[in-house]
């Protein structure tokens, strides 16, 4: 049981993000509940059913994009951990407080600021890119919309970095959370390689890679021994100019440099949809029941981000029925890549079976996933970089009698 008292001086919410809990405790203003209203209270009572690495935050405006969130750490008392010690990596991109809201970001971005999608504006000498312009990625195509000031690892800048500490010799479990607004990180921790054992809270076949790539939304947990010294833990801002940083340190010595960049970030780069599903959490094997296409489209020029042709507004829900096995056929038709989301459940890729809710979408590339429906409820379903789903990209997987 959660009480939030919101002393903000607009109307918030708070969505449990990853969490398959009942739908009235979803935390989405005008789809589950009412909006918490200035100086008003709302109680979130929920069981969670799933242990694993969530977070919460808004479903209000860009609110998220504020600050506005925190991670929920759901333990299972029957994992046998082999693991010394623990950490919490949250990631994040920073704009509010620098002469900027996000508000006026978006404004900017609805205004054009995006130059027809054929380069990059600016606002308050803050650049604007998207499809066509500056934020690219060899890995994810257009890689954002907006180059932000500051990128930050638990809150803080590189220049003045928080420190993980453990001894040598010790394996630490590093839960890394995506809550950035626009931007995916390649993650890396000079000098070592990671062993993802989990992915949005589901164990994962253990992968042994050099760096990672953590598209908004997106939660993973890897297992490290660590060596004997300081070692930067990075954050690289695909596709943009920045990295966050976080120093880890198993010995005395000095610190990184705040624009360290460890040669794993150009090793093997993982990203979740090569991951495969641990046997206990696969799906079992059945036939679909029901398919849906979500055509995936937008334009910088009037900043319109659309699922099927249509912006949420207008959007057609997704009926499906209680108990069928149901597909999403994820189409991305656009030159940037999304983070794509589903409330209430977890999905199965098809191509590996990994179990998740957030998953990375290409550049003129599909992704299958498949879900049981057996929750009940109108859930929405958006791509996670917030400036486009508030622009529009975004449905509901509708339970229809």
């Amino acid at each position: 049981m959660v009480r939030v008292d919101n002393a903000l001086p607009e109307s918030t919410s708070v969505h449990w993000h990853g969490v398959a809990l009942r739908n009235d405790m979803d935390g989405v203003p005008g789809m589950t509940q009412t909006p918490i209203g200035a100086g008003s209270q709302f109680t979130y009572d929920f069981t969670v059913p799933d242990p694993g690495t969530y977070f919460y935050h808004p479903h209000s405006g860009v609110q998220l994009d504020r600050g506005l969130y925190g991670v929920l750490v759901v333990d299972d008392p029957a994992e046998p951990g082999a693991y010394d010690a623990e950490w919490i990596v949250v990631l994040d991109d920073w704009v509010d407080g620098t002469g900027q809201t996000p508000d006026d970001v978006l404004a900017t971005l609805r205004k054009g600021g995006g130059a027809g999608g054929m380069g990059h504006g600016s606002m308050g000498g803050m650049p604007m890119g998207g499809m066509g312009g500056d934020m690219q990625s060899p890995l994810l195509g257009g890689a954002g919309d907006v180059a932000y000031p500051h990128y930050l690892v638990n809150g803080r800048v590189p220049a003045s970095p928080v420190t993980l500490s453990a001894k040598p010799g010790q394996r630490v479990r590093i839960r890394v959370v995506n809550a950035a607004s626009d931007t995916a990180f390649r993650v890396a921790l000079g000098g070592h390689r990671l062993t993802v054992t989990h992915s949005d809270g589901f164990p994962v076949l253990p992968t042994v890679t050099d760096a990672l790539l953590v598209g908004m939304g997106e939660r993973f947990d890897a297992v490290v021994t660590l060596g004997d010294g300081t070692f930067p833990l990075v954050a690289v801002a695909e596709g943009k100019a920045g990295q966050g940083m976080a120093v880890v340190r198993s010995a005395a010595g000095d610190a990184p440099a705040p624009d360290a960049t460890p040669a794993e970030l150009q090793r093997e780069v993982l990203l979740g949809t090569q991951l495969r599903a641990a046997t206990q959490v696969a799906l079992r094997p059945r036939d679909v029941d029901r398919t849906h296409d979500l055509v995936l489209g937008g334009s910088m020029r009037n900043y319109r981000w659309t699922i099927n042709g249509k912006t949420f507004d207008d959007a057609d829900p997704l009926e499906i029925r209680q108990g069928e096995r149901v597909r999403l056929r994820l189409r991305n038709m656009s030159m940037m890549f999304h983070p794509m989301h589903v409330h209430g459940h977890t999905f199965g890729l098809r191509e590996t079976g990994a179990r998740k809710d957030t998953v990375i979408v290409r550049p003129m590339e599909s992704v299958e996933v498949d879900l049981d429906a057996v929750n009940p409820g109108q859930w929405a379903t958006h791509c996670h970089n917030i400036y486009h789903a508030e622009a529009g990209m975004m449905t509901t997987l509708s339970y229809r009698a």
